[in-house]
């Protein structure tokens, strides 16, 4: 990417206000009950790329112990562009507190600052346990949640802010917070009826209800439901593909390799960036509005250089290489 994104509501920006302990109760109070992340699977043809790859540590664990962040590389070529943000809190399930937050924060903020992410991954650490309350929304790459195990209150709140979501057959997901006299604080009343649909939505923040796997993935909540242990993988696949957009861009600028040794049809970083922004500031507003708001996205990447590379490598029946201008 070009330019360093903005983040509009930064969890910056939750961490002051999370001074008032009835407000930090609010948004997370039911982010210790969140279900889990499958580890990586190690075996098995269809991760066969995988086993090539290694993880570098970019955020060490003297910033903060319950958040780690992992750049996702090629053993061959060294070109990275994914990022894994693991939650690792196992005493309290990764209950949200002012350390985590504060990891959090930095984690978002190394993000980014670094033209080199391309996919954000969150994960987590602990068995069974997922839960942040970060809007990552407002990130201008793609992020991924994946869960397995049970993503209740903060946790399925921090998932919806999430551009794609993917879980193993045995997750479950709700909002119960009616249940206890309070509503869904961190944008659950928002995104779900954005997701699933107004009636939808109201009958499960109504109810409270918990919602398995299958029907979370009938009612359009996850894009992906896999069994038990493929959760995991299917989001590393699809972040390596999301990745391989940009490596053009990774080689030239900054590693001079291949992303994770093979090539697919690659696509312009600016044009994913420009698609996200779109997309998302596209549901906020009447469909006037977001026509006017697709064609001005449209327009900053028919003016790119990016476009013009393209082209010309179509024309010339090569690779483009693009810088994300």
């Amino acid at each position: 990417m070009s330019a360093p994104p903005i983040i509009a509501r930064s969890i910056g920006n939750l961490c002051r206000r999370t001074r008032s302990k009835p407000y930090l109760s609010r948004l997370f109070g039911l982010g210790n009950r969140s279900g889990r992340v499958n580890p990586i699977a190690e075996t098995g043809e269809d991760c066969q790329w995988w086993r090539k790859s290694y993880r570098n540590l970019i955020l060490q664990s003297d910033y903060s112990e319950s958040v780690k962040m992992e750049r996702l590389s090629d053993s061959d070529s060294g070109v990275l562009g994914i990022i894994e943000v693991k939650l690792d809190r196992p005493t309290v399930k990764n209950a949200i507190g002012r350390d985590m937050l504060k990891g959090l924060q930095h984690a978002l903020e190394v993000v980014t600052a670094d033209s080199t992410a391309n996919v954000l991954v969150i994960s987590s650490s602990v068995p069974r346990v997922f839960c942040a309350g970060a809007d990552l929304k407002s990130l201008c790459i793609p992020t991924i949640a994946v869960i397995e195990g049970v993503a209740l209150g903060g946790g399925l709140e921090m998932a919806l802010s999430c551009d794609l979501r993917i879980c193993g057959e045995d997750a479950t997901f709700g909002l119960p917070e009616t249940g206890l006299a309070i509503i869904p604080g961190a944008g659950g009343t928002q995104r779900l009826p954005r997701l699933v649909g107004k009636s939808v939505a109201k009958e499960i923040i109504f109810t409270g209800r918990k919602l398995d796997a299958k029907e979370a993935h009938s009612i359009g909540l996850v894009n992906y439901c896999l069994p038990a242990g493929g959760a995991h993988l299917k989001a590393l696949e699809i972040a390596r593909d999301i990745n391989q957009k940009d490596e053009a861009k990774i080689r030239i600028g900054h590693y001079h390799e291949h992303c994770f040794g093979f090539v697919i049809d690659s696509g312009g970083p600016l044009a994913i960036k420009m698609a996200k922004r779109a997309i998302d500031e596209g549901l906020e507003v009447d469909l006037s509005s977001a026509l006017a708001l697709e064609e001005e996205c449209y327009q900053q990447v028919l003016e790119s250089k990016d476009r013009l590379e393209g082209l010309a490598a179509f024309s010339e029946k090569r690779k483009p290489i693009y810088t994300g201008e």
